[in-house]
């Protein structure tokens, strides 16, 4: 199996596309023994992330284990998640307490 996508921790809820994806090809990504077959909804350019499961609006972005932003608006499985609908929540001094 050519390895298309990365998930980088159990814990994620997006995978990082290995090469430009198109909109409805079946990406199979490997997570801790087993694997995920996820059909895309979008084109995902090499290094962009996708929905590994529905997001809610308003929901962490887990990457690396840990929480990278939050989704702006519903995110579809096997949907391109980008800045159009995540705002970050990392190193932002307007989020400062």
């Amino acid at each position: 199996m050519e390895r298309k996508a990365v998930i980088l921790n159990s814990k994620d809820n997006v995978a990082t596309a290995l090469a430009d994806l198109a909109a409805g090809e079946v990406v199979e990504v490997e997570v801790d023994k087993g694997a995920i077959s996820v059909t895309l909804v979008d084109s995902i350019p090499f290094g962009h992330k996708f929905s590994l499961t529905d997001i809610k609006s308003d929901s962490a972005i887990m990457k690396y284990g840990e929480i990278i932003g939050k989704a702006t608006t519903d995110i579809k499985l096997g949907q391109h998640v980008h800045v159009h609908n995540v705002a970050s929540t990392r190193g932002r001094g307007d989020l400062a307490k």
